[in-house]
């Protein structure tokens, strides 16, 4: 049994896993189809958290044409792996996979109410760059938080083979 799990590149066999995370956040969940278009799609990267051969998280990560920036489009971790670090280390691996496409800045949006998200963030160098009221689905507010990426010091990812919070779930 490996206690620490591992972080790797999502495959489509994920799919169904995906969307049992994303029942989670019933109100600010992803569909089927959604899962299925980002996990296909050559503008998403998709990591996803094992733990015993379980998934228990994942990051979808969004790239544009002749953009600079990527968007963190999703965060989930289950309540399960709270304490293994899984959150960090997901964002860690979308850090380096922007790092090595050239990328300047990751860019995502957290629940202004989600406190142990936002301390993550802020762990890893995120900073606040935009209230946005009423931003989802249920009214709650959100923020819009912003990393510029250092070529000069990389993250340190903590990918698993093959290639391809911690707390609470935390959805960004």
């Amino acid at each position: 049994m490996n206690e620490q799990g591992r972080v790797r590149p999502a495959q489509h066999r994920d799919d169904a896993a995906i969307l049992t995370l994303e029942e989670l956040f019933p109100s600010d969940r992803m569909s089927l189809r959604s899962v299925r278009h980002f996990l296909k799609s050559p503008s998403a990267r998709t990591w996803v958290a094992e733990l015993d051969g379980a998934v228990v998280g994942n990051l979808i990560l969004l790239t544009r044409k002749n953009s600079c920036v990527a968007r963190v489009y999703s965060v989930v971790v289950a309540p399960q792996a709270r304490g293994r670090r899984f959150a960090e280390r997901l964002v860690r691996a979308a850090e380096t996979e922007a790092l090595a496409l050239g990328l300047k800045q990751i860019k995502l949006e957290v629940r202004a109410d989600n406190a142990a998200a936002r301390a993550l963030y802020a762990k890893l160098g995120y900073v606040e760059a935009e209230s946005l009221p009423g931003y989802y689905e249920d009214g709650a507010d959100g923020l819009r938080l912003c990393n510029t990426l250092a070529r000069d010091r990389p993250p340190q990812a903590t990918l698993s083979p093959p290639s391809g919070a911690d707390g609470s779930p935390t959805k960004a």
